[in-house]
């Protein structure tokens, strides 16, 4: 008989080791375009990367096979200890706005860049979203938060826009996966994180909010090569 799949698409920690993904999800890698100053201005996407309908994710760093897992979790002594729980509304403040509400969840934030240039940064434009102009500067970056740490509403929403996200995994160049269209995410114990249309998930070892991505990537120097 024919090997049965799992439509579905979701994300399972596995206990001290890989991240499981079902459903056949498209895998593809996330690049940041950077100016020639540095400052990261849109994502290019890569063409689909090849993948069995389920596959599994190295959130060890040790991978000699980047991004997929190729064991050296068990051969490292690995220790997932995954602490993330809650929802974003919890978690996040409110930035304020004229229009618009913006908020923010520092502890998911994963240091992509997009909100912040050499002259302002989201927190400032925030105060200035009654200039419809910067409103939509706003409202992009936002969109370009990989994490979603940064969301916005439109007065008289209760729930944050979102974009159409498409259902795929992306992996950031020497960063976390980020993960989009709602997938379920469970940890390894089986508590369901909230479900969102974005997050970014761990996959150097080193965040201290397991399974999600807190942005020590980038201090411990975290790279695919």
């Amino acid at each position: 008989m024919p090997e049965e799949h799992d439509h579905n698409p979701s994300i399972t920690s596995l206990p001290d080791g890989p991240l499981l993904v079902r459903g056949e999800v498209t895998l593809v890698r996330k690049t940041a375009v950077h100016s020639e100053h540095g400052e990261p201005l849109a994502w290019k996407t890569s063409d689909p990367l090849e993948t069995n309908p389920s596959y599994a994710l190295c959130r060890c760093g040790d991978s000699e096979s980047k991004p997929f897992c190729d064991g050296s979790h068990a051969r490292f002594d690995f220790v997932a200890e995954e602490t993330a729980d809650g929802t974003y509304a919890e978690r996040s403040r409110e930035l304020g706005g004229t229009g618009i509400t913006v908020r923010d969840d520092r502890s998911i934030c994963v240091h992509a860049g997009f909100c912040g240039t050499r002259v302002s940064n989201i927190w400032k434009q925030t105060r200035d979203t009654d200039d419809t102009i910067v409103r939509l500067a706003v409202i992009n970056e936002v969109e370009k938060c990989p994490s979603g740490a940064l969301t916005y509403s439109f007065d008289g929403d209760d729930e944050a826009t979102e974009p159409d996200y498409p259902v795929q995994v992306g992996v950031v160049d020497d960063g976390p996966l980020w993960v989009t269209g709602a997938i379920p995410v469970t940890r390894s114990d089986g508590e369901q994180l909230e479900t969102r249309s974005r997050v970014t998930l761990c996959r150097c070892g080193a965040s201290a909010n397991k399974p999600l991505c807190d942005g020590s990537h980038k201090e411990a120097g975290f790279t695919d090569s």
